[in-house]
């Protein structure tokens, strides 16, 4: 076999290691994907019709703050997904299943690739859950185009492939899972202080620039303005930007920990 062929049979073999943790393990999983399912709801239900008066000027209308809302969230939810990435890669770290993988006649890069896939997997299979109680409770995207529909799954996966590159190396930089899942942390804060659930127009103006100058305001703003088939002006390159220099970010500090790291 070629060295290209064992390396995409390692890969593959330890993306089924991690699905099949993840299936034994649902539990992480299903408490992170709560988070994101909540907040919709409590917004939606407790704060829809206040939240959408305030947006729009005119009379409360919870089905505007559904439209307006459901972007941030799903991509929240891919924030809090690959927390469980960051948990498992410092889980195998610390309990030295890394260091018996060195020894033995594997791809070294698998490891790695294996917790990266896995982890994009499951957040789109979060995304598509989310999606589904958005759309039970009143969520429809009619103005969108099907190219629209098919570039927004393509900024989620690359938004996913981004953030889990990030969630790896703070895996690998963490003595163990629970300082890992302490770590990843802001990549479900970030979205809360975004344009996710209200403009930034709205908020405080010394706080503008923090909720303007992060990467998932644009992701956001990119992925609202395809569902809802309105305009995207230059979110759509800032969010593409973010999303590469993240995954680039991640991928070096992954790799220079995974080489070095002595464990």
């Amino acid at each position: 076999m070629s060295a290209l062929s064992l390396a995409v049979r390692d890969a593959n073999t330890m993306l089924r290691r991690n699905l099949l943790h993840a299936r034994r393990y649902p539990s992480l999983t299903l408490n992170l994907l709560l988070t994101p399912v909540m907040l919709l709801l409590l917004f939606v239900y407790i704060f829809g019709d206040v939240m959408s008066a305030g947006i729009t000027g005119g009379g409360a209308d919870r089905s505007d703050y559904i439209a307006y809302v459901v972007p941030g969230v799903l991509l929240m939810t891919i924030g809090s997904t690959v927390i469980g990435a960051a948990v498992s890669v410092a889980t195998d770290m610390s309990e030295g299943i890394i260091a018996r993988f060195r020894t033995m006649a594997i791809h070294r890069g698998s490891v790695l690739i294996g917790h990266v896939v896995g982890s994009v997997l499951q957040s789109v299979a979060s995304v598509v859950l989310v999606g589904i109680v958005a759309v039970a409770i009143g969520f429809r995207s009619t103005n969108a185009s099907p190219l629209e529909w098919l570039a927004a799954f393509g900024l989620l996966v690359l938004f996913a492939l981004a953030v889990t590159w990030i969630a790896v190396g703070m895996g690998m930089a963490s003595p163990n899972a629970e300082a890992a899942g302490n770590s990843a942390m802001p990549l479900i804060l970030l979205p809360l202080i975004s344009s996710a659930f209200t403009p930034i127009d709205a908020m405080p103006g010394w706080f503008q620039p923090i909720a303007e100058y992060q990467p998932f305001t644009p992701a956001i703003e990119t992925l609202r303005g395809l569902l809802l088939g309105t305009g995207i002006g230059h979110n759509g390159w800032l969010a593409v930007a973010w999303c590469l220099v993240l995954a680039a970010l991640g991928y070096r500090w992954s790799t220079a920990s995974f080489k070095h790291d002595p464990k």
